[in-house]
């Protein structure tokens, strides 16, 4: 799936559904993932919800995990707003509470790209993979699409499902 297809996606009925499946599809042409999840941010319930997953089975949709506001993860992603690397097994070990699940997937790397609007994070998109797959390289085509992910997760706090 290309970024044409996607943006096609995202213009269709459907949403957010069609266009969260279609950003899983293109993320995993173009970039990779063994595991992709999306994250809503509640902060006035301090919650992450996980909206979409392309493991329902092993991360369904709907779980939620605390926010832990001194975590690495919520200073770096949510707070500043940056990407966030965990490049191999140990990174992912020292990151990740359920990090046993996470490896038994082949995942030993991951990449956390913020969501932002308006100088606020709504979510993250999460990729997981092999150890060492994700780099600096990646980031201009992780960004855009992050960018793309504005509409459907705004949608989502704001509209009916919220």
């Amino acid at each position: 799936m290309t970024l044409e297809d996607l943006a096609q996606a995202l213009a269709a009925p459907g949403q957010p559904a069609v266009g969260l499946a279609a950003m899983d599809a293109a993320l995993a042409s173009l970039v990779g993932h063994r595991l992709f999840t999306v994250l809503l941010l509640d902060e006035s319930r301090t919650l992450n919800r996980r909206y979409h997953s392309s493991r329902p089975v092993e991360y369904p949709v709907g779980g939620y995990k605390p926010v832990q506001r001194g975590s690495d993860y919520y200073r770096r992603v949510v707070e500043a707003g940056e990407v966030r690397f965990c490049r191999n097994r140990e990174e992912i070990i020292r990151a990740f509470p359920d990090h046993e699940l996470i490896l038994s997937l082949g995942c030993e790397s991951c990449v956390n790209v913020p969501v932002r609007w308006n100088g606020h994070t709504l979510g993250a998109l999460n990729l997981l993979h092999a150890a060492g797959h994700y780099s600096e390289a990646q980031l201009p085509v992780l960004r855009l699409v992050a960018a793309l992910a504005v509409a459907p997760l705004q949608w989502i706090l704001d509209g009916p499902e919220s």
